[in-house]
């Protein structure tokens, strides 16, 4: 089994048909100051098993600041099944709102272990300061 893909966005869900469906994919985010909590960000993540990938697999993520403190983790268990004759690969996706910790600016990973051995890193990088695009006044200075 191994990690297809994994990264954040706004919101992800699954279709009645079975479609990963994911809108407002980022990797960057501007706090006005730290520490902060990036309210309810959406990790997807898409592993793919093989045939021969069937029984229990255990499934963790570790979120760590940009000193690679652990900030937060989670973990828990993916039984995967037979999948029909004739599959090559079957779809796991995984969809999870987190409250993310922003501790200082910089870049912060998401890391996504499966059986206890890392298999992707997703990052965010951190700004801390003004709006992106927002005009940047001299002190005294207004702005209309």
């Amino acid at each position: 089994m191994y990690v297809s893909f994994a990264l954040f966005a706004d919101a992800a869900n699954l279709s009645q048909e079975g479609k990963l469906n994911i809108l407002g994919v980022f990797d960057a985010l501007q706090v006005a100051a730290v520490p902060a909590v990036h309210p309810r960000a959406t990790l997807v993540v898409r592993l793919k098993a093989e045939p021969d990938d069937g029984g229990v697999h255990s499934l963790a993520f570790a979120w760590t600041n940009p000193d690679g403190e652990e900030l937060w983790s989670s973990s828990g268990e993916v039984e995967v099944g037979t999948p029909p004759p004739g599959t090559f690969e079957v779809d796991i996706p995984i969809v999870a709102s987190i409250d993310l910790p922003v501790a200082a600016s910089g870049t912060h990973l998401m890391r996504v272990m499966l059986d206890g051995e890392l298999r992707a890193e997703v990052a965010l990088h951190v700004r801390v300061g003004t709006a992106l695009g927002a005009p940047i006044a001299a002190p005294g200075v207004l702005l209309s």
